[in-house]
């Protein structure tokens, strides 16, 4: 049997640490020209929030204004703020011209 075997130093000040992205709020604004039926179903068929879940945030960005509609990464955030510009106008409202809009805000 050989001599003692020894690991090798590590220097910790290059060991690299893993960082987390900063999370993103999804920002739905508010228009006149779109649903609560449709809010409704956009974030059920968008982010899979239940009709009541859809409901409330209908209601908040009537009221408001603007809701948060999910936290996440930058890259979904960015995802989802591309989908819900690209889901297209409200059939129930005629002068609907185009989608709701909706802004990216950092988290903390």
């Amino acid at each position: 049997m050989s001599g003692p075997t020894t690991l090798p130093e590590t220097d910790t000040e290059t060991e690299q640490r893993t960082r987390r992205q900063p999370p993103y709020h999804v920002v739905l604004l508010n228009d006149d020209d779109h649903s609560y039926e449709y809010v409704i179903e956009m974030l059920k068929a968008l982010f899979g929030h239940p009709v009541e879940k859809g409901f409330l945030l209908a209601r908040l960005v009537d009221t408001e204004g603007r809701a948060i509609v999910c936290t996440t990464s930058l890259e979904r955030a960015e995802l989802k703020r591309d989908q819900i510009h690209a889901y297209g106008p409200d059939p129930r409202i005629p002068r609907c011209a185009g989608s709701m809009s909706a802004e990216l805000e950092a988290a903390e």
